[in-house]
């Protein structure tokens, strides 16, 4: 079956439908990691975007049991180049293509995924329109395109209910903002007693369980629409050690009066070199994000970069100075070293026990 790629700007590409059948509008992106197709489908920061995928050959490995970010993909839309129909793993249960049927996602195989990404980084991200409809008429659908916005996704993602888990260390209070399984992982190897709160839930609620720590993770969408939650965040700075990744960073640089500003295309993918600027080290970071905290927008009395991306420059990370807080726009859950920035979670902890030791 033939299906089609209309981008904002009028491109088209026509190539072989994979997944599933109809018609998909989202904000195009694309993604440079070799691996980890399965994570990236279900990570729920892709919320209302059309994943490209820049390696050429996509789903040798097929789709697991174990490797899923959450209960379900969060995708518009999946684009490769080659869709492999036989993968070869012990671990596999199925192949790409049916996992994309099962879940409704429509996807799109054998166009020029290397042009398409040229365009991305060249005019910036934009949205499109993905359809196996065989009277798709591009004209038809050209102001919708344009007019398609991400609105209030992290609402979307998030846990309905708060949810707890057992541990026998440090007591955690998780702002789910469509906060990875890997982060929760993280936690849990370091013992902690983790309680994950949905976005909805006021400062109030979080310092009823008396936590030792808050984690604040990524999440999809413009940072600054999350005005709720960053007016919550606002009431908890300082009144206990806070770590934010990714969207839970830009929000404590907004809480903190700082801006953000979008990305032409974006950091998505697992081999984006990041400079811890304390230690004097780069590390291979894992990232997916479009927007970024602006670094002249910080106050230099109470925020110092501690991170930096060692492509652009843009700020990685941030310490701040009269709160316990810190925070890394990038994902140490995520392992592409595999193991290098799980220092993060360790400092975490730490500043927990310090806390706590001395109150």
């Amino acid at each position: 079956m033939k299906a089609i790629l209309l981008l904002e700007n009028g491109t088209i590409f026509e190539g072989e439908a994979i997944g599933a059948s109809g018609t998909s509008v989202g904000e195009v992106v694309f993604n440079t990691s070799m691996t980890g197709y399965q994570e990236v489908l279900t990570d729920p920061s892709y919320a209302g975007q059309i994943v490209v995928m820049t390696y050429p050959l996509i789903g040798n490995y097929g789709v697991n049991d174990d490797d899923s970010e959450s209960g379900r993909p969060w995708v518009k839309g999946f684009i490769v180049r080659e869709l492999c129909d036989e993968p070869s793993n012990w671990r596999s249960k199925q192949t790409l293509n049916d996992y994309l049927v099962s879940h409704n996602i429509i996807g799109l195989q054998g166009i020029d995924t290397r042009a398409l990404t040229r365009i991305l980084r060249e005019k910036g991200t934009m949205n499109g329109v993905i359809s196996t409809d065989p009277n798709f008429k591009p004209d038809d659908w050209i102001n919708t395109v344009h007019q398609y916005t991400i609105v209030k996704p992290v609402d979307e993602v998030t846990t309905k209910e708060k949810i707890h888990i057992d541990g026998t260390g440090m007591r955690v209070a998780l702002m789910d903002y469509g906060a990875k399984a890997n982060i929760i992982r993280s936690l849990m190897e370091r013992n902690c007693d983790v309680t994950i709160f949905p976005a909805s839930a006021t400062a109030e609620e979080v310092l009823a369980i008396d936590p030792d720590g808050i984690v604040l993770s990524n999440g999809p969408g413009d940072p600054v629409d999350c005005d709720f939650q960053i007016q919550v965040l606002r009431e908890l700075l300082g009144k206990r050690p806070m770590f934010g990744v990714c969207l839970g960073h830009q929000l404590i640089a907004l809480a903190y009066g700082g801006k953000t500003a979008k990305l032409r295309y974006g950091h998505r993918g697992g081999n984006h070199p990041v400079k811890d600027l304390q230690k004097d080290r780069t590390y291979i970071t894992s990232q997916n994000h479009g927007y970024v905290v602006l670094a002249e927008s910080l106050d230099p009395s109470k925020a110092v970069v501690s991170h930096i991306n060692m492509n652009d420059g843009t700020v990685e990370g941030i310490r701040y100075l009269d709160t316990p807080t810190f925070t890394v726009q990038f994902h140490p859950e995520a392992s592409p070293g595999p193991a290098d920035t799980h220092y993060l979670f360790d400092n975490f902890v730490k500043s927990m026990e310090e806390r706590k030791g001395g109150s």
